[in-house]
């Protein structure tokens, strides 16, 4: 960051019209759009809601009823959501063009999508009692998100669909809550025909991420470095990087790198074009609290609940002296699994010890080359993985 900083002073001191840093790409007209714009702006329907959970957050979603493909057969179609992972959003699913981009091609073959937010991030960030200025606010890591966000967010799309069931694909996060969610409400499980998991995340024992450099920073001084709020918000400097600094050509990888730091690299698998749309709404925002978790997580290999480091606390929150493990062979929901060879962040040996843990696992598929990004954003990401997902929801209807 402050490598970029010192470039985007140097570019303002010798003047950002010459071209200095070489030839000036075209900006991407959905760096300023927010979701419903995007999907917009490609032609296809769009439609806003907002969820309210039972502890009062508020949470934008978002819908295509419908693609552009058999787009005047406007029935009911199938339901699928689509949860991001952390530190992003529902933006994540659209930012590439529409032939690479997994909520449109689900809408053109025939679904009607759902884009799901998870608290803090720019989209979901109201609360019914706390303001975000509030300690309040960011008292919440991925266990309140798999406990309240997932299930309302299920329950209203179900409820104002007037459907039972859906299809779920989450990436990376959005996996994680999906494993605690279905694995500890069988009621919303029976919601969920398939569960697509890309770059699915439990444990993080073995990887070689950034939070495995954060995990070593003590409590006391996590919290002095990084508060008890947000962390790592999206604001108006971002947009700036990648709309001033990251569309010069010399830049985009020193820029690629920053945002691949903790994920890995594939840097022949990423549309360098798009890369200005990737960084103007990445990072989405998320709490210190879950970033936290995540270090916790790092620091013992195990998939639990927040620990709050006091025995006292762990009883108010947990009825017992230390955070509850999260069993994820009791979820019965059908699943699907690709994960990457290359991926920092969901390490293939983490992944390896997840698999044997589900029990109704119907495929499998690592993808060597891949990073944690790679599939979100890999330009043959419809080959290698969502020409499959739609096959196996043709495959699983009921």
């Amino acid at each position: 960051m402050w490598l970029l900083l010192t470039v985007a002073s140097l570019i303002s001191t010798l003047g950002t019209t010459h071209g200095f840093f070489g030839k000036l790409t075209p900006e991407s007209p959905e760096v300023t759009m927010n979701i419903s714009q995007i999907i917009s702006y490609w032609g296809y329907p769009s439609e806003e809601y907002e969820v309210v959970t039972e502890d009062g957050y508020i949470l934008g979603i978002n819908r295509i009823p419908y693609g552009k493909k058999n787009s005047k057969n406007r029935g009911q179609r199938p339901l699928v959501l689509l949860q991001h992972g952390l530190l992003t959003s529902a933006t994540n699913w659209i930012s590439n063009l529409p032939n690479n981009s997994l909520a449109f091609l689900l809408a053109d073959a025939g679904y009607d999508v759902w884009l799901g937010n998870s608290r803090g991030n720019i989209w979901a960030r109201r609360n019914l009692y706390y303001s975000p200025d509030s300690v309040e606010f960011w008292a919440f890591s991925f266990d309140e998100m798999a406990k309240y966000d997932l299930p309302s967010t299920i329950n209203f799309v179900v409820k104002n669909t007037g459907q039972e069931k859906l299809h779920y694909i989450g990436h990376s996060q959005g996996t994680t809550i999906g494993f605690i969610a279905f694995s500890t409400n069988p009621k919303l499980a029976k919601r969920i025909k398939t569960f697509h998991a890309l770059a699915p995340v439990a444990t993080v024992k073995y990887t070689k991420s950034l939070l495995n450099k954060l995990a070593l920073i003590p409590t006391f001084l996590f919290k002095i470095i990084f508060g008890n709020k947000i962390f790592y918000p999206h604001h108006f400097f971002d947009e700036f990087l990648a709309t001033e600094v990251c569309t010069r050509e010399m830049l985009n990888h020193i820029c690629s790198n920053v945002l691949f730091i903790i994920c890995g690299f594939d840097y022949n698998n990423l549309n360098m074009s798009r890369l200005d749309v990737y960084l103007s709404h990445n990072p989405a925002g998320t709490s210190v609290q879950n970033v936290f978790h995540w270090t916790q997580a790092g620091k013992s290999g195990k998939f639990q609940a927040f620990d709050w480091e006091s025995p006292i606390q762990n009883m108010m929150h947990y009825n017992q002296p230390t955070p509850p493990y999260y069993n994820v062979t009791a979820m019965n929901v059908p699943i699907a699994v690709w994960n990457g060879g290359n991926d920092w962040l969901a390490d293939p040996q983490d992944v390896d010890l997840l698999l044997p843990k589900f029990s109704n696992l119907i495929y499998h598929k690592k993808i060597l080359p891949y990073n944690h990004l790679d599939f979100i954003w890999a330009m043959n990401a419809p080959q290698e993985i969502y020409n499959e997902i739609i096959s196996i929801m043709a495959e699983h209807k009921n």
